[in-house]
């Protein structure tokens, strides 16, 4: 498990959670994986917990995420604008929460604010051989 671990913590550090191609590094948003743990009470299944870091006015790629992915996600400091599939875009403030289901499309993921930081922590349940939690839409 431990090795497990130190994997997937390198994996996120290099960039395996997600791809940023096309937008430069100064504008990306930071993404560290913080938790990885097997349920042992599901088999084949993963929690896993990402802190999703923005500077003023940075962004994430719009993304996908695993099919076999449920993400519940929360606003821990400032705000974020998001859209998943064709929704609305909506901007969540700290201590507000939303969910992506498998198979949606993350089109949007940016700070809403050019000044101050915004801070979020998406909790996985993926299943545990899934290495990229994330994948650019191209």
């Amino acid at each position: 498990m431990f090795a497990k671990l130190i994997l997937a913590a390198a994996l996120a550090t290099t960039g395996a959670c997600t791809t940023t191609a096309g937008v430069p590094s100064k504008e990306r948003a930071k993404v560290t994986l913080v938790y990885d743990q097997i349920l042992p009470n599901v088999p084949g299944k993963s929690l896993r917990g990402v802190l999703v870091e923005y500077a003023p006015g940075t962004t994430s790629p719009g993304h996908t995420h695993p099919r076999s992915a449920f993400i519940y996600a929360t606003v821990l400091e400032g705000a974020v604008r998001s859209q998943v599939n064709d929704g609305p875009v909506t901007v969540y403030r700290a201590g507000e929460s939303f969910s992506e289901f498998p198979g949606d499309r993350h089109s949007l993921s940016a700070n809403a604010s050019s000044t101050e930081r915004a801070r979020l922590l998406a909790v996985f349940v993926v299943d545990t051989n899934e290495t990229t939690l994330a994948t650019d839409i191209e």
